[in-house]
């Protein structure tokens, strides 16, 4: 990492998120067009993480997110034998925090008489259908997630002041990363809704359909694309990390 790189790179994202925002309120079928809402659902989504990651960052590194954990893999920073464990118990979680959400909001699911409007409250969809370019904005979001915390993480352990490989997000970078979730809600979260995360929408899309029985329109054909884009996007990142 050279000052020009880090310049080059630095700069760069600057424009991608101050471009992306001004694009996501300006343009048509975002989800930030004339829309005050969004700005306070990525708000919360950002505040959420910050507080998953100060309840669980010092004892699992409070990855979240199984994209998290491959790309902290990939740039050779968490254990690859780990993921699987960490992959499962963050889809089992976000199943149960989906659950308890339709329990908590479970009078008004029942008076909301459009489908989509249901399903939005578990899982992500498109603005606008178009298989690669949906594949790529999960990819983008996600690239720009881990690549970020990439440089935020410390090591969960250090014995006479030798890092292990087990790294995570600590209790004291749980703002940055919070902040940085929200930036990329507000900034490139317009086309699919930023999932970013396989575990935070599949698990949820499970429980929908669950619940719904055969009112369900889970769209099936869709959820394949915010659990392979947000992997895509994670590698991609740990292999850029990696070279620099």
């Amino acid at each position: 990492m050279t000052p020009f790189i880090a310049e080059l790179i630095g700069t760069c994202v600057l424009i991608v998120f101050g471009a992306g925002v001004v694009s996501n309120v300006s343009l048509k079928n975002t989800e930030g067009e004339k829309d005050p809402k969004w700005i306070l659902i990525t708000m919360a989504w950002g505040f959420a993480v910050f507080l998953g990651v100060v309840i669980s960052g010092d004892v699992s590194g409070a990855h979240l997110n199984p994209a998290v954990s491959i790309g902290l893999a990939m740039a050779g920073k968490f254990d690859w034998a780990l993921v699987p464990s960490y992959a499962a118990a963050q889809t089992l979680g976000a199943m149960l925090g989906s659950f308890l959400n339709y329990q908590l909001y479970h009078d008004q699911f029942k008076q909301t008489q459009d489908e989509l409007t249901f399903r939005g409250c578990f899982c992500t969809a498109p603005k606008i259908k178009n298989t690669p370019r949906n594949i790529f904005s999960e990819a983008y979001g996600t690239f720009f997630l881990v690549f970020g915390i990439l440089f935020l993480v410390k090591p969960a352990l250090q014995i006479d002041g030798i890092e292990t490989l087990q790294y995570g997000i600590g209790s004291l970078d749980a703002l940055p990363v919070g902040i940085l979730v929200w930036a990329i809600g507000m900034s490139l979260g317009g086309t699919t809704g930023y999932a970013i995360n396989p575990s935070r929408d599949l698990g949820p899309r499970i429980v929908y359909t669950l619940i719904r029985g055969e009112k369900a329109q889970s769209n099936w054909s869709y959820a394949w694309i915010p659990v392979i884009g947000p992997i895509v996007g994670a590698v991609l990142a740990g292999l850029l990390f990696s070279v620099l």
